[in-house]
């Protein structure tokens, strides 16, 4: 699930409490392939309000990504150092260095049959 265009859904339709409640409720929320795309000011808004209301809850974060490399996805300088700052000081990072692993996954090919020609 796609959690930003979710919450912005919510703005429309008048259920932006209610998700926002219920992405607050997990002990542990994980954002995975955070700061793919640079945010709309909307999601960026959406997301302070979420990281603010969970604080102090787990959060995990993957981004390929360093956090220097995020604040410039955000149209609002002062929303960004916000956010972030609560982010990355309050974070453990762990920094993975290396290549990717998903060429170990992609399906492997069947072996070529020998020809009885």
């Amino acid at each position: 699930m796609s959690v930003l265009p979710d919450l912005a859904g919510g703005h429309a339709d008048r259920t932006w409490e209610k998700r926002i409640r219920e992405l607050v409720r997990p002990d542990v929320l994980i954002l995975d392939d955070f700061a793919m795309r640079q945010l709309s000011a909307a999601q960026a808004d959406d997301l302070y309000e979420l990281v603010s209301e969970r604080q102090g809850r787990s959060l995990i974060i993957t981004s390929n990504r360093a956090p220097s490399d995020w604040y410039p996805l955000f149209p609002n300088p002062v929303v960004a150092e916000s956010l972030l700052d609560r982010l990355i000081n309050t974070s453990h990072q762990v920094i993975m260095n290396g290549p990717s692993y998903r060429p170990n996954k992609r399906p492997r090919t069947p072996a070529a049959k020998p020809s009885t020609s």
